[in-house]
């Protein structure tokens, strides 16, 4: 079995890559490092955006593990036009699953990029993957998991948020472990 502890960013300036957290979203991230503690972590994996990167910083800091960067826990760009509706489109996009929108990136193509990178971490050992990324593409993988969480799921979400995945050769389960 593998066990993921999935993390959505803290508290942002932003939704554009370079954006940091906010000043509330440095305290959550150092009260993020505290409530990790009682989990035995092995190795942090990040979106490579400024906001995931800056979400995990105190705890790899505390405990000197590497942050490594990988892009398929990057956000899904829904486009690259700007949408007054995006609200909107981006509920259709959960339930069209195909839906590509000018510059953007469907809901499977998310789906799949998190699942080639969740099948490669795919181990027997007993190590604990941290893996920070963001709502929606933290959503896909949960979705994947149990289709029952979507939209209304996404939109519960909180700055940070925490899962513990696991995942076996009979599927998987999770469990949100935030407060």
């Amino acid at each position: 079995m593998t066990k993921f502890i999935l993390i959505r960013h803290c508290a942002a300036q932003g939704q554009a890559p370079e954006a940091t957290l906010t000043e509330a979203g440095f305290e959550q991230a150092q009260q993020l490092a505290d409530f990790l503690e009682n989990y035995s972590l092995n190795r942090i994996i990040s979106s490579p955006f400024t906001r995931a990167i800056q979400t995990i910083t105190p705890y790899a800091l505390r405990h000197n593990i590497e942050i490594e960067i990988d892009e398929r826990l990057q956000e899904r760009v829904l486009s690259s036009e700007n949408m007054p509706d995006w609200f909107e489109k981006l509920q259709q996009s959960f339930i069209d699953k195909t839906i590509k929108y000018t510059g953007g990136e469907s809901s499977n193509e998310a789906t799949h990029r998190i699942l080639a990178l969740i099948e490669e971490l795919k181990t027997n050992d007993s190590e604990t993957i941290v893996l920070v990324s963001h709502g929606y593409l933290s959503t896909m993988l949960l979705h994947s998991i149990s289709p029952d969480f979507g939209f209304d799921e996404w939109q519960q979400l909180t700055n940070p948020d925490v899962y513990v995945v696991e995942i076996d050769s009979s599927g998987g389960h999770f469990q949100r472990i935030w407060r």
